[in-house]
């Protein structure tokens, strides 16, 4: 039987943000059925290994209802940081999965924690940053920001560095919340659901925009470094424009890697923005990187891709997970893995893209990347189970 749905749902993602501030769905526009093609399913391949589970647990984090949320786990020292869509957070020792603390902030969340310099951050949608001590989960401070928190904050060097939906990049003081800079672009009339996270590097932070510009700021007064274009929109109609970056950018040594929607993948030098070279591509997931080696990243059809760094050239593309909503790689010793819609994690050889190996882990989606700490690796899934797997 064919199965059709509301267009609504083809892109559930997109925002209209309208002249007096306010924020409504695409989803509304739209009444007509068309029909979608449903995720591919899973073939059968010769398991090369058994991953190896450390530990599971459920954090309570789960949510039934929201699949546009990514509540990735944070990993901060030696432990692992959960928070759940009412700002329970919750905090575990990253090796045996025991419990440390808990806090309860009972504040709405969209975002994942982000952390540094002995705190732990949960930004709200009511545009409220909440500093957590990193030893017990006490609240040390509480600062109101433009607007809501869709990505994790991060802190070094005294100065927490936060995103928010209105386009506003704002550092504040990392003990006290006291806003220190602001730096903002401009949010076009459509773009996707989310923010592209900060990254901090040394005295930089970098970060994406839903213009497709990628800029580099000064840590310390929120100066402009240098700006370049990933994307440039292209099309007649609003949505064919669409070039957000969304993902965070990859930072190896002295490069910054970045992908954008309907735009490039591109290696840009990290002293001055030059591109070094690109690749016409389009992905809101992300990428992780071995330097002079290859780039591994997951399109918008869900093709998974190894490209060779240095000049964007393929090497190989797993396309047997097409529709399955996977998440970026990330690179696990010899293999990349992907979570999927289906709580499923996915083991791919890193030399030609065969499936070595595969295993579930929750009944819900996977959305936020897998994230590799020391010799393990950990995986979120939207039910709220937490996974960690001993890299092999």
């Amino acid at each position: 039987m064919l199965n059709f749905i509301k267009l609504s749902l083809v892109i559930p993602s997109i925002l209209l943000i309208t002249a007096c501030g306010t924020v409504e769905t695409v989803n509304d526009w739209f009444t007509e059925d068309v029909y979608v093609a449903p995720p591919a399913e899973l073939t059968e391949f010769p398991a090369e290994f058994e991953p190896n589970i450390v530990w599971s647990i459920d954090t309570g984090a789960g949510s039934e209802d929201d699949q546009y949320s990514d509540l990735a786990a944070w990993v901060q020292g030696e432990m692992i940081i959960s928070v759940d869509y009412e700002g329970e957070t919750r905090s575990y020792n990253n090796q045996t999965g025991r419990q440390l603390w808990q806090t309860e902030l009972d504040v709405p969340v969209v975002s994942g924690a982000g952390g540094g310099d002995g705190y732990i951050f949960v930004g709200t949608q009511e545009g409220q940053l909440i500093a957590l001590n990193e030893t017990d989960g006490k609240v040390e401070w509480t600062t109101q920001l433009s607007s809501e928190v869709l990505s994790p904050a991060k802190a070094a060097n005294g100065i927490a560095v936060v995103r928010t939906a209105d386009g506003r990049l704002t550092g504040l003081s990392v003990t006290e919340g006291v806003k220190l800079w602001s730096y903002q672009r401009s949010v076009p009339l459509l773009s996707l659901r989310g923010a592209s996270e900060p990254v901090i590097t040394g005295d930089k932070v970098i970060a994406g925009y839903a213009n497709g510009k990628l800029v580099a700021l000064s840590l310390v007064d929120g100066g402009v470094i240098w700006e370049k274009s990933v994307a440039i929109p292209k099309g007649r109609t609003q949505l064919a424009r669409i070039v957000d970056i969304d993902s965070a950018p990859v930072i190896v040594e002295d490069r910054v890697y970045v992908v954008a929607y309907n735009g490039r993948v591109a290696a840009l030098s990290l002293d001055d923005g030059n591109i070094e070279w690109y690749r016409e591509f389009s992905s809101r997931s992300g990428l992780d990187v071995d330097i002079d080696d290859a780039v591994y990243i997951s399109d918008d059809s869900d093709y998974v891709w190894a490209l060779q760094d240095g000049t964007g050239d393929a090497l190989w593309r797993q396309t047997r997970l097409i529709r399955r909503k996977v998440t970026a790689p990330v690179i696990v010793g010899n293999h990349v893995i992907v979570g999927d819609l289906e709580g499923y994690v996915h083991w791919i050889s890193r030399d030609d893209g065969r499936f070595v190996a595969r295993t579930r882990v929750a009944d819900q989606a996977i959305r936020s990347k897998p994230v590799v700490k020391d010799d393990l690796v950990f995986v979120t899934a939207s039910d709220g189970t937490l996974t960690a797997f001993r890299i092999q």
